[in-house]
């Protein structure tokens, strides 16, 4: 049964989750707010019958799931903005990089289901990898955030101890993974490509590796003994790609920004 959904923050993530939602038709685009004080961004939305307001208080009123789409720093002020409008028909789900579920129910004071999801920008093409932790609901409430995470993308039901984790792995992988594409991109102009012709090889060839992933349940090295034979060019290449630190400075990449947030 479809819910009136609540967006707190039209940002770069509470509009892409917007987009994501009418695409996927999970919900009619009537049944979405999404606040932000600048409401002149929202105006595509808007034009594709999303309720758009400056007013948190009124949008969580109206609606049973509140998705907190906002700056980790705004939380205390933003959550102490409407709490009084939370009832016991209200579901939050907060996607806000590093607050704890513990965080909000501290502000919320109220028994209600708390919800910490972990998207990323791909779902506004509902491409994302949405890592889901639960605090005080029932099976069917979390069965119906799953439901919603699962039209955007894929889901991962996770510990919440391990959300910072996903945070880089899910989030922080996107511009990790972009870096790579384009490194691609300038590999392959080198050799002799135009620019938009490399870009489409790049991008195909790495959504078609991941799909493999996807689909057939093999690990990387199962797909990467396919194409490298012997004295090939692939392992050439890959042997001088680990000479220089690939995977090392990847895998350094990834320990960064989670120490980053970890330690502040």
């Amino acid at each position: 049964m479809s819910k009136k959904i609540a967006i707190i923050g039209g940002g770069n993530l509470g509009t892409a989750i917007a987009e994501g939602l009418i695409k996927s038709k999970f919900c009619k685009p009537a049944d979405i707010t999404i606040t932000k004080r600048n409401l002149t961004t929202l105006k595509e939305l808007e034009g594709k019958g999303v309720q758009v307001t400056s007013d948190n208080a009124a949008a969580v009123r109206g609606s049973e799931l509140v998705i907190l789409a906002i700056k980790p720093f705004q939380v205390s002020d933003v959550v102490n903005g409407f709490k009084k409008e939370l009832t016991g028909k209200h579901m939050l789900v907060s996607v806000v990089t590093g607050v704890a579920t513990s965080d909000i129910e501290s502000i919320i004071k109220k028994k209600l289901p708390v919800f910490r999801a972990m998207p990323n920008t791909a779902i506004a093409i509902q491409e994302s990898i949405t890592c889901i932790s639960v605090s005080n609901a029932t099976d069917v409430q979390a069965a119906y955030v799953k439901d919603l995470f699962t039209n955007l993308g894929k889901v991962a039901m996770i510990d919440e101890k391990l959300m910072d984790a996903a945070t880089v792995l899910g989030a922080c992988g996107t511009a990790f993974a972009m870096r790579y594409i384009r490194a691609n991109i300038q590999g392959g102009i080198e050799i002799g490509f135009d620019a938009v012709t490399a870009n489409l090889i790049a991008a195909q060839t790495v959504k078609g590796a991941a799909e493999l992933l996807l689909q057939k349940g093999t690990h990387p090295e199962q797909e990467i003994d396919k194409v490298t034979t012997p004295k090939g060019c692939t392992i050439a290449g890959l042997n001088e790609m680990e000479h220089q630190g690939f995977s090392s400075s990847l895998i350094k990449g990834i320990a960064t920004s989670y120490n980053k947030i970890v330690k502040g």
